[in-house]
């Protein structure tokens, strides 16, 4: 199965790694995971800082090596919200609460290009100790770390 996924994932934090584990369990042994990552003039859209995209490629990079995921993976730029998800042969996309509407406007332009609708698979936010969601916003704001423990 072919997976997309994307984001900023900066900092890279535990919401992160549940949506990238997912991806690559859904992609399974012989799949394969693109994952879109922000390129800096789009991220630096955020509300907060960013780091330099390839900072933050060398930490997925990483993190994806350290979990010894079987499936085969690309790291791809995301200028903007779609990528090439508009246009690419993929079968799902995995989202998280917060960019689910981002991936049903996907299916709908997708779908006026005449191309094949794909599967969204939603995880659910990972809760810090306060029992709100990890954001990156949250991390760089300080008030939590990111592993969603609350920094006092």
């Amino acid at each position: 199965m072919k997976v997309m996924v994307g984001g900023t994932f900066d900092p890279l934090h535990d919401g992160h790694m549940r949506l990238l584990g997912r991806s690559f369990e859904l992609a399974g042994k012989e799949g394969q995971v693109v994952i879109g990552l922000t390129t800096d003039p789009f991220a630096s859209k955020k509300i907060h800082p960013t780091r330099p995209f390839d900072t933050r490629k060398k930490e997925l990079i990483e993190f994806i090596s350290d979990q010894n995921f079987t499936a085969h993976w690309v790291i791809e730029p995301l200028n903007d919200q779609y990528g090439s998800a508009l246009d690419a042969n993929f079968d799902a996309i995995v989202v998280s609460e917060e960019t689910l509407p981002v991936a049903m406007e996907i299916n709908k332009l997708r779908r006026e290009r005449g191309k094949k609708k794909v599967d969204i698979h939603q995880i659910t936010c990972v809760l810090a100790e306060d029992g709100r969601w990890i954001s990156s916003t949250r991390i760089w704001r300080g008030e939590i770390d990111v592993h969603g423990r609350l920094i006092k």
